[in-house]
């Protein structure tokens, strides 16, 4: 049962990406075609003002079509017309005077043409096996050149329809995050945070935050925790433990400041109900700051050779979701809103086909005032595919050997 909630958490994430590229496209008069929850073919599906809406056959994440995303070339009706042609010749010199069209970017004597040709399809004597790619040819090419392909869109709008999908997925992760922080614990904690140590806290101190009971026992960033009411503290885990333990009766911290031992005046942990809307959001804001910073340092090392073993796939990320399920529904949500906010980042990297290549070329257009050679986006799209083929198979990798490690 944690194995599915973990499953449908992630397809969640996917979900919520593809509906930020939906409603942002609605939103900007560059109407979709489809949209599915899962992905196609279609378990059931209707249509409304134009837009396919279904649920798909793959229950993971979720699908929207955008028309037009690249500029129609002439090569392309080789894919969708090859088999229509070799059965029926007198479509030779339409599909040919329409790939001059194209060639020539005239694309509004194109939409008459494949108009046409749509027209010339519905009295062909094709088998089924050429007719279905050629009508979805056709379908494809009058998206391709209609007025609200993407393509055809002033760069503001392709940024902001692109850009919507990694955004929702660090929207959510800051709801989440807030979330996390406005339900509370339970516990009884002083106040302040510990520098992580790999996997773990140390004993150093991160942060103390205002008002709490470790601030007014003057507990600094940078103090080194090294006992608890005169018992030693030998690893960082030990420290909550042993504040959470004392149930708020008052305890005294001992620390390591500028090379001397100084002791604190007690402190009465408070139990963590929880923080209010606005210091939620502020501490939701600092972690996701803290983690965006993270992960751009783990692939900072990665480019330099390192680093490779943070990389996880969607097998280690269901089974990391898994375990965090275990351990409770806050433990949970955090997890989830760290995924979330892994997807917005690594989506906005300049890779076709990730939204940041997308964002990138519209940028870069934008400023040449002209298009870029199809030739060109293919091959960006090429190099992109294999890195981003080689980051998931690095973290398949990483995650069998973990599981196999136990």
């Amino acid at each position: 049962m944690t194995t599915l909630v973990a499953i449908l958490g992630l397809a969640l994430l996917i979900l919520v990406h593809e509906a930020g590229h939906f409603l942002t496209a609605l939103a900007v008069g560059m109407r979709p075609r489809k949209f599915y929850v899962g992905f196609p073919p279609p378990l059931l599906r209707t249509r409304r003002n134009g837009v396919e809406y279904g649920i798909g056959m793959i229950p993971l994440g979720g699908y929207v079509k955008i028309p037009g995303m690249y500029r129609p070339a002439g090569r392309d009706l080789s894919r969708w017309f090859a088999r229509a042609e070799q059965e029926d010749a007198s479509l030779e010199p339409s599909l040919g005077s329409l790939a001059a069209t194209l060639d020539r970017s005239d694309y509004d004597a194109a939409q008459a043409e494949i108009a046409a040709l749509g027209r010339k399809l519905e009295g062909a004597g094709l088998t089924p096996v050429a007719r279905r790619p050629a009508e979805k040819g056709v379908e494809e090419l009058a998206d391709g050149v209609g007025p609200d392909a993407y393509w055809r869109q002033p760069a503001w709008k392709k940024i902001a329809v692109i850009f919507a999908g990694p955004g929702t997925n660090l929207l959510l992760a800051i709801v989440l995050f807030a979330g996390v922080f406005m339900v509370g614990t339970g516990a009884y904690r002083l106040g302040f945070a510990l520098q992580p140590d790999g996997q773990n806290a140390s004993a150093v101190v991160a942060e103390v935050l205002d008002g709490h009971p470790a601030d007014r026992a003057g507990l600094r960033a940078g103090d080194r925790i090294v006992a608890i009411d005169g018992r030693a503290v030998t690893a960082g885990n030990q420290i909550p433990d042993r504040i959470g333990s004392s149930a708020g009766r008052p305890v005294t911290l001992t620390v390591e400041r500028d090379g001397r031992r100084v002791v604190l005046p007690q402190a009465t942990a408070a139990r963590d109900e929880g923080d209010s809307a606005p210091q939620a959001l502020w501490q939701s804001l600092r972690v996701t700051g803290e983690v965006t910073k993270e992960i751009g340092l783990s692939l900072s090392r990665l480019v330099h050779g390192e680093g490779r073993h943070d990389i996880s796939s969607p097998v280690g990320i269901v089974r990391g979701s898994e375990q965090a399920l275990e351990q409770g529904a806050r433990q949970y949500l955090s997890v989830l809103g760290l995924i979330s906010l892994s997807l917005a980042l690594l989506n906005l990297l300049p890779l076709l086909p990730l939204d940041g290549g997308h964002i990138f070329f519209s940028l870069l257009e934008a400023v040449r005032g002209r298009a870029v050679a199809r030739e060109v986006y293919e091959r960006f799209s090429a190099i992109g595919i294999a890195l981003v083929l080689m980051l998931f198979f690095i973290g398949l990798t990483n995650d069998v050997g973990r599981i196999g490690g136990g």
